[in-house]
């Protein structure tokens, strides 16, 4: 789909009464393109089709892979007379601004013997994956940050892994840990790898176990190890279904918290994989009420109230609750999200930065930041080319006139049709 530069958000004055779907899982999707390549042969349904999604979509083709395309279902096959796991030796990858497409593949790829560079836009080229390269040397691969700033462009040269242990640091970003072990079935050998140190976004792991359980892949967990037994090598297409993406839910439930009335977003429960799914509970924190219908969960808005939280489980959905928190009564302060500073942008700073434009008293941490709800004036606001951006101060232009975001164009990363659902379920009352 196609905006325009600026994109002006119309408030509403009724509360709404909308239920809403949303594509699926970012995160799952990335998680299940890799693992049905190294499977060889698997059917995706509700695969979400984003740029994140189609620069990894593009990578697995450069390296060989067949990818068939019906709506949402996407089947993955390596060529049947293909003895390689990975049938291209060498290949340039562009990887755009997507963090889990370099990090994943950056794993995967030094499984096998090859050469490879992985590299994207401006920004990509300032998001660390030395830890992953460091577990990755440990493991017997050459790979390296070909600038020496830990950051992409990354030259990964490989002949299989050599030992069969490795230690990485998970305290930036939980994806070095998830790439190696969705690679680590594919070694040949046990596997064990050890967290150094403290982890983020800890959801995200226990998601990429579930996922790989789903694979038939068993993962043991003792503490901050975790051992991985060589793949059986079973045959025959695996088809798996794709969860709806919580993170993308969290805008949708941030919209009833603000305007009054009720959401359902269809597919989302309180079990699912996804952590940021606890984002409804700190909306209840603050003083709304969640519901179960067949559909799927709903919020119910109510008199909103600021807290005092802990995100870091849930740290893709603290730009939202920020956004929430410029309605509340009393101030709010979202902590322990250090990591999210390097993100698609800084993103406690470019946050901290547009909510004072539009009148809100910030606070920054170098871990988090404490929004003093103000009153409020619309006005145009930057986006960073990172769509949480987009999608958290659209909230504010619910209630507050004059609020236009520039670029919205940048949502294509996770929901191309985010202002056509965000609108339509505004509409609905």
């Amino acid at each position: 789909m196609t905006y325009p530069d600026l994109l002006r958000i119309e408030p509403t004055s009724r509360p709404m009464n909308a239920i809403v779907s949303v594509p699926g899982s970012k995160s799952l999707s990335n998680r299940a393109l890799v693992l049905a390549a190294l499977h060889g042969d698997a059917e995706l349904a509700n695969l979400l089709h984003s740029d994140d999604t189609a620069v990894m979509l593009a990578a697995l083709k450069t390296l060989g892979f067949s990818i068939d395309i019906d709506g949402t279902t996407v089947r993955v096959r390596r060529p049947a007379d293909e003895a390689r796991l990975i049938p291209a030796t060498s290949a340039d990858l562009f990887v755009g601004n997507s963090g889990t497409t370099v990090r994943f593949l950056a794993a995967m790829l030094s499984l096998v013997e090859g050469t490879y560079t992985l590299d994207g836009v401006p920004r990509m080229r300032e998001r660390p994956i030395e830890p992953l390269l460091e577990a990755l040397r440990q493991l017997g691969v050459t790979a390296e940050s070909t600038a020496g700033t830990g950051c992409p462009p990354v030259r990964i040269a490989s002949s299989g892994w050599k030992s069969n242990e490795a230690t990485v640091r998970a305290d930036v970003s939980s994806q070095y840990l998830s790439g190696l072990l969705m690679a680590a079935p594919f070694a040949g050998k046990p596997i064990s790898i050890r967290i150094d140190g403290s982890t983020v976004s800890e959801p995200y792991i226990d998601m990429t176990i579930s996922q790989m359980q789903s694979f038939c892949h068993a993962v043991e967990r003792i503490g901050n190890t975790f051992r991985i037994e060589p793949w059986s090598g079973s045959k025959g297409m695996l088809s798996y279904a794709i969860e709806p993406d919580a993170s993308t839910a969290s805008y949708f439930f941030a919209a009833a918290a603000i305007a009054g009335g009720k959401v359902v977003v269809r597919g989302t429960h309180r079990r699912m994989l996804q952590g940021d799914i606890g984002f409804v509970a700190a909306l209840e924190r603050m003083g709304c009420e969640s519901f179960d219908t067949a559909e799927g969960l709903g919020l119910r808005g109510g008199t909103l109230r600021g807290i005092d939280i802990d995100m870091n489980a849930i740290s893709d959905t603290a730009m939202t609750l920020a956004a929430v928190a410029c309605f509340a009564e009393g101030p709010t302060t979202i902590r322990n999200v250090a990591h999210i500073r390097h993100k698609e942008t800084d993103r406690i700073a470019a946050l901290a930065k547009e909510l004072r434009k539009l009148g809100a008293g910030i606070e920054e941490f170098p871990d988090g930041l404490r929004i003093e709800p103000r009153p409020l004036a619309g006005c145009e606001v930057d986006t960073y080319d990172d769509h949480r951006m987009a999608m958290s101060l659209a909230l504010i232009g619910l209630k507050v006139d004059g609020v236009a975001i520039r670029d919205p164009g940048c949502v294509a990363k996770t929901h191309p049709r985010f202002w056509v659902d965000f609108d339509d379920a505004c509409r609905q009352g």
